[in-house]
């Protein structure tokens, strides 16, 4: 099973963009039918999904991000990389990387999650 692990800065400020990272281990982020989400927990809110880079490179985010989100990877490295531009205080929360294979929301593992604060 691969494990995750999320990086990234705790602290952004409103209007910057959010570049986060997640390190993969324990198997390929090219193994076929592979998805590598990001999904995010405000506090005190339930979790939202934001998006997904396949195996093959490809991307899908949710409609709810689409015009902020930039998914990406470094292949040389085993990365994920999640960008989110214009951030705002609401977009305060705990940021997971997740993997899932087949279907795309049947997220097998998770990384820990990173706290991640915008300051107004």
């Amino acid at each position: 099973q691969v494990q995750l692990q999320e990086s990234g800065p705790g602290l952004v400020k409103s209007s910057q963009t959010l570049s986060l990272t997640c390190t993969v281990s324990g198997g390929s982020i090219t193994d076929r039918f592979y998805y590598w989400n990001w999904i995010r927990r405000p506090p005190g809110k339930g979790l939202e999904w934001i998006g997904y880079i396949k195996h093959d490179g490809s991307t899908y985010n949710s409609p709810s991000f689409r015009s902020r989100t930039a998914s990406s990877r470094d292949t040389s490295k085993n990365h994920v990389i999640l960008e989110l531009t214009s951030v705002t205080p609401e977009d305060t929360a705990e940021y997971y990387c997740a993997s899932s294979r087949g279907s795309w929301n049947d997220f097998a593992s998770w990384g820990q999650g990173i706290q991640v604060t915008v300051s107004s």
